[in-house]
């Protein structure tokens, strides 16, 4: 994009990485967010999500110049409600500065009208300047005796007192204490709207008072539907934790709608292992949010675009967990998860004492307790904290993290925590979280395997598909996830959201779970097999919707 003149609260496309052009708003940044160094950039409040970032200015474009290209460009769903989010910012704009004008005639004809009826007769400037003249020969006979009990009386009242008994206040015209309460908040608002730095309307929260309100800082904390503003001392405190009946302990952004908008990075060094689905996104929002971030990825070439964002490279796992402070992993499977800890170059070579190292991959609670075991017996701090969600979630911040293990760790990664979802549960011990994230991938893969199955009834029944869609989009059973896998079936879609061949090892490990409590699981026994059938018509890589297919063939 070519560079142009930009200045504090334009409306602006802006170019992020490999993603599309997107409409923001250019915003002042928190104060303890440092600018990057290197070349001019702006820091822009993207519409209709939660992202915000410095936005170099080469990528980026006014808003109205450039609106009917961007709108043939992209034709997504998202892209469309940000783009609505827009305008019906303008629309607000421009409603407030036509109720603001609207106002300030009034206030004026009022003003005038009140001067008016408050104009002195000839009959009240002479009491005035009776008054007046008493006014002088009080101060200049003070200390002798008053020639008149009238004279002493007059003489005793404030001139202010006096004036008040003689004429009452006329309507419309407030007291001095009334009109100080009122005129700072006119023009505060007509100071947003008019001036550069107009943003959205706030609705301040009760532990908040309006004179502490910021609207920039919290135009970047915030959803545009105008749900409660998240307040400025709960977000410097960056999380809050609550004690579940479980035992268990969630920590979570003051405003799960906004997760993204208040991280502080952490000072820690970050390295990150593994590029795939999830960990892609995971490591953009990182980046994003101000982390220093070291990557490694098996296909070196994956790398390329994270360093351009900022990234820096480690040549292997063991050269990352050495040159930083903690260290994610997050890769496909438990062979996967052992190999880069204990294989050539691995992560077991980098750790020492004091080195943190953070499994994200789903694998099974033995897995994670070996490595557990390994990494603490090198004096290193270990954390379990598998991921509930999908690629879209992951780009998006709003992944769900499951973890257990170095409760001190966990709190040491808060801020990472932050950037990457939207909320994080800690679950005591190794290998809890793992259990948990198993049974939550069971149900899910269960459930997906149903709506294919009946979908297909539909379809051999001579029902419509898109009629059961709607159907089920009206009832209980209603949910995004029921509506983009439906969607990815009807339209044959299957673009990996969260590989087939993932959920099936979810499945296997979880029936192998309940098998060595005891537990039977034949509902995902029965959609397993579903899914090994799948795989076996090379569905593997696709999409789990793809499981449908093991229905039609």
């Amino acid at each position: 994009m070519a560079t142009v003149s930009l200045r504090l609260g334009d409306l602006v496309w802006g170019k992020l990485g490999r993603y599309p052009p997107w409409p923001g708003k250019i915003v002042n940044p928190p104060k303890d967010l440092k600018k990057p160094r290197g070349k001019k950039c702006f820091f822009v409040k993207f519409f209709g999500t939660e992202d915000h970032a410095w936005i170099k200015v080469e990528q980026l474009k006014p808003y109205h110049a450039h609106k009917e290209e961007m709108i043939k460009i992209n034709k997504g769903k998202r892209f469309q409600q940000a783009v609505d989010a827009v305008e019906e910012f303008l629309r607000r704009a421009k409603g407030k500065d036509q109720t603001s004008s609207h106002n300030s005639a009034d206030d004026k004809n009022r003003r005038n009208s009140s001067e008016e009826r408050s104009r002195p007769s000839s009959g009240d400037e002479k009491r005035k300047l009776s008054l007046s003249e008493g006014k002088v020969k009080k101060n200049v006979g003070e200390g002798k005796k008053r020639v008149s009990s009238g004279s002493s009386e007059r003489g005793s009242k404030s001139p202010l007192k006096r004036a008040q008994e003689q004429s009452p206040r006329k309507r419309g015209r407030p007291p001095k204490d009334e009109k100080d309460l009122t005129i700072p908040e006119s023009s505060t608002v007509k100071g947003m709207m008019a001036g550069p730095m107009a943003a959205f309307k706030w609705q301040p929260t009760v532990s908040e008072p309006v004179k502490d309100a910021d609207p920039h800082f919290h135009h970047f904390l915030l959803s545009q539907t105008e749900k409660p503003a998240v307040c400025y001392q709960a977000i410097t405190k960056k999380l809050k934790i609550c004690e579940e009946e479980t035992g268990s302990t969630s920590i979570q952004a003051a405003d799960s709608t906004a997760v993204n908008g208040s991280i502080t990075p952490t000072d820690k060094k970050i390295g990150f292992l593994g590029l795939g689905l999830m960990g892609s996104g995971i490591v953009s929002n990182l980046l994003k949010m101000g982390h220093t971030v070291t990557v490694w990825n098996r296909t070196a070439e994956k790398c390329d675009l994270f360093i351009q964002e900022g990234a820096r490279l480690g040549r292997t796992p063991a050269e990352v967990v050495s040159t930083c402070d903690i260290t994610f992993a997050c890769v496909s499977d438990p062979k996967a998860a052992k190999d880069l800890v204990l294989g050539p170059s691995g992560v077991l070579q980098g750790i020492r004492p004091g080195k943190c190292y953070v499994d994200m991959s789903t694998v099974d609670a033995d897995t994670v307790t070996e490595l557990a075991q390994v990494i603490v017996s090198r004096g290193g701090r270990f954390l379990e904290a598998p991921v509930s969600g999908n690629q879209q979630l992951s780009n998006d911040g709003m992944l769900v993290i499951l973890a257990a293990g170095d409760r001190g760790l966990y709190e040491d990664c808060s801020s990472c925590f932050q950037a990457m979802g939207k909320t994080s549960f800690f679950l005591g011990e190794v290998g809890n979280a793992a259990k948990m994230m198993l049974i939550v991938n069971m149900v899910q893969g269960s459930f997906m395997a149903t709506i294919a199955e009946g979908l297909t009834l539909a379809q051999v029944t001579g029902q419509s598909q898109q009629t059961l869609l709607d159907i089920l989009n009206q009832g209980q059973l209603a949910s995004i996830f029921l509506d983009q896998k439906c969607q990815n079936i009807l339209q044959g879609n299957f673009k990996p959201d969260f590989y087939l061949k993932y959920i099936q090892k979810d499945l296997r490990l979880a029936i192998a779970l309940g098998d060595a409590v005891n537990h039977p699981t034949p509902m995902a026994a029965a959609a397993n097999e579903v899914y090994k059938r799948a795989k076996a018509l090379d569905q593997s890589d696709n999409d789990m919707s793809a499981v449908y297919r093991a229905y039609i063939h």
